[in-house]
């Protein structure tokens, strides 16, 4: 299976079983072995965000490190957060990309429908 999706999705298979562990490890799959094994969801699809599987790949989803919930750390160079041009516009990208990421699940992404833009 883990060969399969690899091929198919043009993802090195070293990298997809990183991923598929750490994905265990938070609880969202498990593995089964055997003929009619492989990796099952623990939750429905329809409960797993984009939101919370990125963060557990990838970590904090805001572009600047003053913006993250998980891992807050004032930027180096930053005399005054409240003043910061750059601040208040990667704010508004960060709160519209959390908001899709958090609220498409990932039987949003296998859904017919067509997407809006």
């Amino acid at each position: 299976m883990i060969s399969e999706i690899s091929r198919g999705q043009s993802i090195p298979k070293k990298f997809l079983e990183q991923i598929l562990l750490e994905l265990k490890r938070a609880g969202l799959v498990m593995s089964r072995r055997g003929r009619l094994g492989g990796y099952v969801l623990l939750r429905a699809p329809e409960k797993i965000t984009f939101g919370e599987v990125l963060r557990l790949i990838d970590g904090p989803i805001a572009p600047l490190p003053c913006l993250s919930k998980i891992a807050y750390r004032r930027c180096g160079d930053c005399a005054d957060e409240s003043s910061c041009e750059i601040r208040r516009v990667f704010a508004r990208v960060t709160i519209a990309t959390r908001a899709v990421l958090d609220q498409t699940s990932l039987a949003d992404a296998v859904s017919e429908e067509p997407i809006v833009l």
